[in-house]
């Protein structure tokens, strides 16, 4: 017989009779009347934690005809003027004033009014009138009686991740919204309880212009009406947790304060007029790759200052004005910016950016860095923009934790922290990291024009164990130290940029042996135009900081590069980081006494400039300037009294006049068949020879490199054809600052055979130089 249930409510032999304590009754969720409903979501709204502001604010329907409900905090008493609704009469015609109750001593009003009208009262047919404590008397549109912007298949690409025009519908936009003036604001926040707009025009009082969330989008937005371009506003942000964040600029901000202050300011991008029309045309179908391309790189806030103003910057047109003039007479195609979107600390010269869609407000306002670029194009420079997709900084008021939780960055700290500069590390593997990450690369390129873009250290994207020891990163699905989800975003923004803008470029700046940087992403590669050739870079500084009397024992360093010169479409960087942190600027890496120095940049310059590749150089180094070069002041430009310096400016400039007037500089810089060794291997004397060819067979420069300080006498070199070779340029030249040794302008080649080669020269090397010959036709 069966045991006996020691509770009557169990069965016989029931486990949970034994085991388990009684269920509990079900609760019942509180229900309130409507009184009661309302006075909650009041409250609510009051201590600044009513997450749908829309549901209690703005017009809403009551038996026999609406009530509208508005939060001015400090106005005493308040109004609603209605205007006709009728469409036959002009909507000024019938007024009609209905007073307003002030349920709350903060500030809460409502106003009820009988209507047979079953849709709401359209936004621009009634205004709020409202007088203060102190008797001032104002008239306003109702925020919370405008419908929202934003529609349903953009809040679906945005979670999709290819939205890419999201610059068009998030952040502050100066629109007309139902027939009234106004900015609309939109954020991504998806795990935050309650977004408000704040600013001075509310006070920072977060209650007064709280957002609409857009459902699981994790979309708010916001239609303020009658603000405009100039205002200074803020994100307010409840966490998860219900914890107040620190004011969060906005993601999105098309403008931003001057440091130290951290405020976005309301933007409007449409207002310059481009005439660079002819240059964008051009653009689309130039062929970079095989036309000249050297860069004169450059940080806006040091090219030159004024110091009887307070050491002040340049403003963008001052730049437009003395800036573009000098590197077009130089005769560079393009400049290169160091980072321009907004940073707080100069320090970081823009590579720990916050506002990634503004423009420093440093040098001046958006549209006259829009009237720089189109000075730039009209000039027939290219612009570059360095950006920074790899990292952000920790400051409060930007990306970091911006809605309480890791939203843009990982949450483990072995994925989410960079330990080399203190930054975070962007999550490439949500959807909508990715979107604001080529979204912001589209902005450039079409709101401002640019024609390409360099992305700072890659190297740090695709290796999960970049600068970490072990233990401290978290290998991919396979178990492999490739950052899958970085990989795919960079192969899909450059997929997008060049379909979207054809002829503009993309540029790596990746330090690593990583494989096919530079080729289509259908072929396997990452998809980018050029990649930088750090390793030219070392190697070729390394061999010029050493004494002439040892290089013939790293021969090696200059010979080494031409082994993978094709593997990658390589551009050829002395670029800003090589000029600071006790590195030396480029002058005096260089050995010897000061005569001795100045040939070897000399020769450092004209080697670059013959060797495969696309140039780059940055600003300073063109005149050799002396010190290591810091943001915090101007280039010596007082150098160029001395003609020592004013001979390496010289250089320069003829050095990129060549490169662009000889089809044999620039034509072939990618492939085998623009390189052709004549003798690689007289490391005794440190002096190298090769050829440099175009596409026609005619068209070839013979160069020679004497790396040391001896005058080397009847030096034969092997040349494929007899005729008349023309010393086209000589950098011991005395216009220079040379010691003006070298061949008198010309010199025969004969039927005398040599290193293979059935023709030869026989030449006088300069100390310390290069030159370049090209043959009569």
């Amino acid at each position: 017989m069966a045991e006996e249930s020691s509770s009557p409510n169990l069965p016989p032999n029931s486990s949970a009779g034994r085991t388990t304590a009684p269920t509990p009754a079900p609760s019942h969720p509180t229900v309130y009347t409507p009184e009661q409903a309302l006075a909650r979501k009041i409250d609510a709204l009051l201590q600044g934690r009513n997450a749908d502001p829309f549901s209690i604010l703005g017009p809403h329907p009551v038996p026999g005809g609406w009530v509208i409900r508005f939060f001015i905090p400090g106005a005493a008493e308040a109004s609603i003027t209605l205007n006709s609704l009728a469409p036959e009469r002009p909507p000024v015609a019938m007024a009609k004033v209905v007073d307003a109750v002030k349920l709350r001593a903060e500030g809460f009003f409502e106003a009820t009014f009988l209507s047979s009208q079953t849709t709401a009262p359209a936004p621009a047919s009634y205004k709020i009138q409202y007088r203060t404590h102190h008797g001032e008397s104002y008239e306003v549109f109702d925020t919370y009686a405008f419908p929202y912007s934003i529609s349903e298949f953009d809040l679906y690409l945005m979670g999709e991740g290819r939205h890419y025009d999201t610059y068009e519908k998030l952040g502050a936009h100066v629109v007309t919204h139902e027939g009234v003036a106004g900015v609309h604001f939109a954020v991504w926040a998806p795990s935050a309880r309650r977004v408000s707009v704040v600013g001075d025009f509310n006070r920072w009082d977060g209650r007064v212009d709280a957002m609409r969330p857009r459902g699981s989008s994790g979309i708010w937005e916001l239609f303020i009406p009658e603000l405009g371009e100039g205002a200074i506003y803020k994100y307010e942000i409840i966490g998860p947790a219900g914890n107040m964040l620190p004011l969060k600029a906005d993601p999105y901000g098309f403008r931003a304060e001057l440091r130290p202050n951290t405020g976005s300011v309301v933007a409007r991008l449409d207002k310059h007029r481009w005439n660079d029309g002819g240059w964008m045309e051009r653009r689309a179908t130039r062929k970079w790759l095989e036309g000249p391309m050297s860069i004169y790189e450059t940080h806006l806030g040091s090219w030159r200052r004024i110091p009887d103003q307070k050491n002040r910057w340049l403003s963008y047109k001052e730049l437009g004005d003395q800036l573009i003039p000098y590197v077009k007479e130089l005769g560079y195609t393009h400049i290169e910016l160091l980072p321009i979107m907004e940073h707080p600390f100069d320090g970081s010269w823009g590579y720990q950016t916050i506002g990634y869609f503004a423009a420093t407000s440093r040098f001046g306002s958006p549209e006259e860095f829009m009237e720089f670029i189109d000075r730039c194009h009209q000039a027939d420079l290219g612009v570059l923009l360095d950006w920074t997709p790899a990292h952000f900084p920790r400051d409060t008021h930007g990306l970091a934790q911006f809605d309480g939780t890791h939203l843009y960055e990982h949450s483990d700290p072995r994925q989410g922290s960079h330990p080399d500069w203190g930054t975070l590390v962007y999550n490439y593997g949500r959807n909508e990291v990715q979107n604001y990450l080529i979204s912001n690369a589209l902005f450039w390129l079409d709101k401002y024009h640019i024609d390409g873009l360099r992305v700072d250290a890659v190297a740090s994207m695709l290796y999960l164990d970049y600068s970490r020891k072990e233990g401290q990163w978290v290998p991919n699905k396979y178990g492999g130290r490739e950052n899958l989800e970085a990989i795919e975003f960079l192969k899909r923004l450059n997929e997008v940029a060049y379909q979207r803008f054809p002829g503009i470029l993309t540029i790596a700046e990746e330090s690593t042996s990583w494989p096919s940087v530079s080729r289509p992403t259908y072929l396997g590669g990452l998809g980018f135009s050029l990649k930088w050739n750090m390793g030219w870079m070392n190697d070729t500084l390394k061999y010029f900081a050493t004494n002439p009397i040892y290089r013939k024992y790293e021969h090696n360093k200059l010979t080494f590069s031409l082994i993978y010169a094709f593997t990658e479409n390589f551009l050829l960087p002395f670029s800003h980081d090589e000029v600071v942190h006790g590195k030396n600027s480029l002058l005096h890496k260089m050995p010897g006494d000061l005569w001795q120095q100045f040939a070897n940049l000399r020769l450092l310059f004209a080697y670059q400039y013959a060797h495969p590749g696309k140039k780059l150089l940055f600003m300073g180094q063109e005149f050799a300037q002396r010190h290591e070069w810091t943001e915090a002041q101007s280039l010596d430009w007082h150098l160029l009294q001395w003609d020592a310096h004013r001979g390496i400016q010289r250089l320069i400039g003829d050095l990129n006049r060549l490169h662009k007037t000889e089809p044999a500089l620039h034509q072939v810089d990618f492939e085998w068949q623009g390189f052709e060794w004549i003798d690689a291997n007289d490391g005794e004397n440190s002096v190298l020879s090769f050829l440099r060819r175009g596409r026609s067979p005619e068209e070839y420069v013979v160069v020679i490199i004497n790396a040391t300080p001896v005058v080397r006498h009847g030096y034969r070199v092997g040349v494929p054809e007899a005729g008349t070779y023309h010393e086209i340029l000589n950098s011991d030249a005395e216009w220079y600052g040379g010691s003006n040794v070298g061949n008198p302008g010309k010199v025969e080649a004969h039927e005398v055979y040599h290193l293979g080669r059935p023709y030869s020269l026989e030449l006088t090397l300069p100390p310390l130089a290069a030159i370049y010959l090209k043959r009569s036709k």
